[in-house]
């Protein structure tokens, strides 16, 4: 039997308690209509950290985490389309949904009630290998080597949709509330497609990263941007900061609540932050044509996609930096021998 490394949630709680563990686990056999993906790279994203310690419930006990994955399939287990051993995939989020829901048949299958989640229902890239269904693997960009191809798979693809959710017109004035993995490449299409964007985070090196990114202004997250704004997105999984970006909107502009996991909202006063037509929005998950049609545009247009390498027995580590705000970009596991 073959084994592989792989770090499971333990017991969830604070990230210095040490949530997660590092296991010796046999690799895992595809079933039908699956494949066995070698891991080449993990990215970390700030749900793994909320799954670790406790925001998210736990679904399974001992969920190996990860569902940013660029890997190679190693074995098929029947039924899996045009995908061959040797083809490059990418593993994300959404993992399954019933395709028979009115959620399904309408296009929205991001709040399919019987969906499933990589890293959280089963087990996902935090390892040396894992296994998907064929049906939600993408086949990945080949602008980009496996590291910074990682943070695409979900920072790209949930950014992208939020983008959509926010409805920033044409050349419209977009604020960004948090400068992570998914932020800085959210911004980089907004620019792309015209958009003026304004960053707001608390850290002084996001902010340098933004300008260098293209973006018209930086600043803290609790100051007014120098405009009033078309559209807002907030990243950072902090309540306090939707009343500050419904005020920071103009007549008719729509705030975007990226996260999966947000702190208690203050309360909110309607004649300051919800007259005049603005919104407020959540973004669910994502449908597979969100993934698509990012990583199709990803391919057209160059990201400049910032990363900061961990091996992966360095996992903990990682979400601790992440926890910390002491990460670049997007934290990524690298398996040994890669």
């Amino acid at each position: 039997m073959r084994t592989m490394n792989a770090w499971r949630v333990d017991r969830p709680g604070p990230i210095g308690g040490r949530p997660l563990r590092t296991t010796s686990a046999p690799v895992p056999e595809p079933g039908p209509g699956e494949v066995l993906i070698r891991v080449r790279a993990c990215a970390v994203c700030r749900t793994d950290l909320h799954l670790a310690e406790g925001d998210l419930p736990p679904h399974r006990p001992g969920a190996v985490p990860g569902h940013e994955v660029v890997g190679e399939v190693e074995q098929l287990g029947g039924d899996t389309g045009d995908l061959r051993v040797g083809d490059r995939v990418g593993v994300a989020w959404l993992r399954h949904t019933c395709g028979t829901c009115r959620y399904c048949r309408a296009g929205a299958e991001n709040l399919c009630p019987f969906s499933l989640y990589t890293g959280w229902d089963a087990d996902g890239g935090f390892a040396e290998h894992c296994v998907a269904p064929a049906a939600y693997v993408y086949r990945m960009p080949p602008r980009y080597d496996d590291a910074h191809a990682a943070p695409l798979l979900c920072a790209g693809i949930i950014g992208f949709r939020a983008l959509r959710r926010a409805d920033l017109p044409p050349g419209g004035r977009l604020g960004l509330y948090g400068f992570g993995a998914s932020a800085h490449l959210a911004a980089q299409v907004a620019i792309a497609q015209g958009a003026t964007v304004h960053v707001l985070t608390r850290s002084s090196q996001a902010q340098r990263l933004a300008l260098d990114l293209g973006a018209a202004s930086a600043g803290d997250a609790s100051a007014a941007p120098p405009e009033p704004l078309d559209a807002a997105i907030l990243f950072a999984p902090v309540g306090d900061l939707v009343p500050v970006a419904l005020s920071a909107l103009d007549r008719g502009g729509t705030l975007a609540v990226a996260g999966i996991h947000l702190t208690d909202i203050p309360p909110l006063r309607y004649a300051d932050h919800l007259f005049q037509e603005r919104s407020l929005r959540s973004v669910t998950a994502n449908t597979r044509q969100d993934g698509h049609d990012f990583l199709t545009f990803a391919q057209e247009h160059p990201l400049r996609v910032t990363v900061t390498p961990y091996p992966l027995s360095a996992a903990d580590r990682a979400l601790a930096d992440l926890a910390a705000d002491r990460v670049e970009g997007a934290a990524v596991l690298i398996p040994p021998g890669l």
